[in-house]
């Protein structure tokens, strides 16, 4: 079998509030080789990590992330209660900065990989992102995503950052795969007729998101290069033969659907 990387989304949002620390640090105690998160910017130009620009679904409050201070933002509480109700409400968990993320990761687990989604899709975003990940030594091992062709093709030319767009239908301001040195497909397209479109690009595939233990080997038969998971358990299990007890990472083993 080929080299598989194995990448736990949002931290490791099956069992922890999404894009938090403690979510995070979960991610880090197993066997992934990588994390995705979501970048950005506050009114005062620091970026942040959530996946809504609506801070609504994961912190209960209405909100535009990119007209609040660090200062507003760092009183949300992103408990996520659509997924796991009120059992992280009280834990004082706060939305974290890129630069804190990065510094925790230095410190906790250098070598892990990082799948730095932009959400906001402004250069000055971008620039100051990867100034966070230069700083810190995670530049030239992550992987940057983003659903905006124009934004995939600034971090490509301006930066020479390794890049992972979608499926052009999937994508804003599309002008073609050549920024692109990877793929990211989703796991509705990969069971669907036209993954193989996709598939002939000839671009390393990262399939995203199999929770299940059958979408993981359906996305090995693909070829997938990189396997992302809300729930890593199963992926880790098949593609490092490293099997864990779920229940070492709380009991939110059920869990709902998470929007991409």
């Amino acid at each position: 079998m080929q080299k598989v990387f194995v990448e736990s989304h949002r931290g490791m949002c099956a069992f922890y509030p999404e894009n938090t620390m403690i979510s995070f640090k979960g991610a880090l105690k197993v066997e992934a080789d990588a994390f995705e998160f979501d970048v950005w910017l506050t009114k005062d130009k620091v970026p942040v990590i959530l996946h809504d620009c609506n801070p609504m679904r994961t912190c209960g409050v209405v909100g535009d992330i990119r007209q609040m201070t660090l200062e507003e933002v760092k009183k949300l509480n992103p408990y996520a209660p659509a997924s796991h109700g009120d059992k992280f409400k009280d834990m004082g968990l706060t939305v974290p900065t890129l630069e804190e993320l990065c510094k925790m990761c230095k410190e906790t687990k250098p070598s892990i990989r990082l799948g730095v989604e932009i959400k906001d899709y402004t250069e000055e975003c971008v620039d100051k992102t990867v100034e966070i990940l230069k700083k810190y030594g995670f530049f030239d091992d992550c992987w940057f995503y983003a659903f905006n062709g124009r934004i995939i093709r600034y971090i490509k030319e301006k930066h020479g950052g390794r890049t992972m767009g979608y499926p052009d239908f999937q994508m804003g301001e599309f002008d073609g795969y050549d920024a692109y040195d990877e793929i990211g497909i989703s796991m509705n397209v990969v069971r669907s007729e036209v993954f193989e479109i996709f598939a002939k690009k000839g671009l390393p595939m990262h399939l995203f998101c199999a929770d299940t233990k059958a979408d993981v080997e359906l996305c090995i038969s693909k070829g997938a290069s990189l396997i992302t998971a809300n729930n890593p358990l199963p992926l880790i299990e098949i593609v490092k033969g490293v099997k864990h007890n779920p229940d070492e990472f709380g009991k939110e083993y059920t869990y709902t659907a998470y929007r991409l």
